[in-house]
């Protein structure tokens, strides 16, 4: 597993001196140089930078900051490529306009011996000398940690067979040392820099490479897919074989489909581009509005058309996740958008992003108002679900706002599926065909057993608080009778905190009125108090109306 706690900052970069020579060569070259000088490796650092070239290619001139970002990251291989690509799905690590600019890396990895594929083949099957009874030796697909061959079992089965590069933890755990000893150094020494906290980049970059890296967690992912859609015959999620999968190795059915951005194949066999579109839209909506937990890279290289025009995704290295509080947020986000209340806009916008200082909401509103008119003028086939998520982007940074990453994942995704529905079907509407399915979402929230189930929970966690608060005061006197509690605050944000603190009083006393009333009305209701009707108890009736309509108060009411 890779972790950052256990490298050594400064001790083990020595005996990688080749290596972070060649990455500061390629910095000077892609006109990074004003960095490293003002870094002083010199202090740490004994690698002659005196003998290393200094000047930028006249061709790198012209090219912008971001443009020269992602050049530099292709050229510095592997792990730099995958650490490009996983940074262009973090709005909240790195500015906006790097981005869009390092959404365009492509794995340009050559592929890697056959010889190796054998050799660990055998490593991790020891007790077969042959887990397939043929493999062809030429990959058919080629990417940064992996490339992907077509087999054979035994039973006859075509698979395919995605193996990691050999030597590839040991590549990535020197590039990461590297990267954590320049993260250290930025933050040290370059102020500017510092407010992007690079430690924190590397940290959350080899965490979710560590991941990527296991293929047991994509093969878990891809189960978990495959159960969403067990009864929809529209969607084929394809078989893993466990018994042939380990952390290097991943053997999953061979999908024989055309790839969804190859138009001309797809009139060629017969396809239905128009079917194909809908059902690419019904996966992502489904994905993420029904189970929150959605492929987040839908890009036209991962979508095949199958046989009787079913839509077959591949590659669930990355996937997002986003609970039921979020997706129900999001919903509330484009219904109050497209009522054009631009306050209530604000207020979802806030509770899907995080930031430092709460800003402006005056200057926020106005913005979100400019963005409301500048979309709803238009008819909704004619609005760019992707152009869309850029604006928004753009109004989040210039606010401070960090968006999170599984809610822009989501966003982009959308956006993704919108790109790939263009090429099928130009006339498809991507918000229209949307917009019945989040109303359908929208007015479930107010179903009698969605309401039971809140309103229970509610109850339960009031009770808990209730039983916890003696437990916690009894703690609190005792630290401050032995001299150990310690009260902090800043006064600055002391406004905010006691605001907090009314509301959250506000929704604790009428959750614990509600409990009350349904204890109250099921005692009425049981031992059938008069008056009466048909037998039941009016009062049992009054009671538990009463629970209801301030349950549905609670919930529906926004916080100001």
């Amino acid at each position: 597993m890779l972790s950052l706690r256990d490298f050594d900052v400064i001790g083990r970069t020595y005996r990688n001196i080749n290596r972070y020579r060649q990455i500061l060569t390629i910095l000077f070259k892609y006109g990074f140089g004003n960095i490293i000088e003002a870094l002083n490796i010199d202090q740490y650092l004994e690698i002659g930078l005196k003998m290393i070239s200094r000047s930028k290619p006249a061709r790198f001139e012209r090219l912008t900051q971001p443009q020269r970002t992602r050049l530099l990251f292709e050229e510095l291989g592997p792990t730099f490529i995958k650490f490009g690509q996983i940074l262009s799905t973090r709005p909240d690590l790195i500015p906006l306009k790097f981005i869009f600019e390092l959404e365009k890396l492509q794995d340009n990895v050559p592929k890697f011996p056959f010889a190796d594929v054998q050799k660990i083949l055998a490593k991790e099957f020891r007790a077969e000398k042959n887990p397939f009874i043929s493999m062809e030796e030429d990959p058919f697909a080629s990417a940064s940690i992996g490339q992907v061959h077509l087999a054979k079992l035994k039973t006859g089965e075509e698979v395919a067979v995605k193996i990691q590069r050999p030597g590839l933890r040991k590549r990535i755990r020197v590039d990461l040392e590297i990267m954590n000893h320049l993260a250290t150094l930025m933050e040290r020494h370059i102020e500017d820099l510092s407010f992007f906290r690079p430690i924190k980049i590397v940290e959350e970059f080899a965490e979710t490479l560590d991941k990527e890296m296991d293929y047991t967690l994509e093969a878990s992912n891809m189960e978990r897919v495959a159960q969403q859609f067990l009864y929809d015959s529209t969607i084929h999620i394809p078989k893993v074989y466990l018994d042939r999968t380990t952390e290097t190795v991943l053997t999953m059915e061979y999908i024989q489909g055309i790839k969804i951005s190859d138009v001309a194949a797809l009139d060629a066999s017969g396809m239905d581009r128009k079917a194909l579109t809908r059902q690419g839209a019904d996966l992502i909506l489904k994905q993420v509005f029904e189970f929150g937990f959605f492929h987040a890279d839908l890009h036209p290289g991962n979508l095949f058309a199958l046989p009787n025009n079913v839509l077959g995704p591949v590659d669930f290295g990355m996937m997002g996740f986003m609970d039921r509080r979020a997706r129900e947020v999001f919903i509330d986000l484009i219904a109050s958008v497209v009522t054009e209340k631009p306050s209530a806009t604000c207020h979802y916008l806030l509770e899907l992003t995080e930031y430092d200082e709460e800003p402006n909401m005056r200057f926020l509103e106005r913005d979100i108002a400019t963005f409301i008119g500048q979309y709803l003028t238009k008819a909704l086939k004619y609005i760019n679900v992707g152009r869309l998520l850029q604006d928004l982007l753009k109004i989040t940074s210039k606010h401070k706002l960090r968006m999170y990453p599984d809610t822009f994942l989501m966003m982009k995704s959308f956006a993704a599926v919108e790109g790939v529905a263009h090429r099928l079907d130009p006339d498809f509407d991507m918000v229209g065909y949307a917009a019945p399915f989040i109303k359908r979402k929208k007015m479930e929230r107010m179903s009698l057993s969605r309401i039971s189930e809140d309103l229970s929970s509610l109850s339960l966690e009031s009770l808990q608080l209730l039983q916890e608060v003696p437990r916690d005061s009894i703690s609190i006197l005792r630290q401050a009778r032995k001299g150990k509690f310690v009260l902090g605050f800043d006064v600055q944000k002391l406004d905010k905190i006691i605001g907090t603190y009314h509301r959250e009083s506000h929704k604790l006393s009428v959750s614990i009125i509600i409990s009350s009333l349904i204890i109250a009305s099921s005692l009425l209701l049981s031992f059938k108090v008069p008056p009466q009707i048909f037998g039941i108890s009016v009062l049992g009736i009054s009671t538990i109306a009463c629970a209801v309509f301030l349950g549905l108060w609670l919930f529906v009411k926004p916080s100001k």
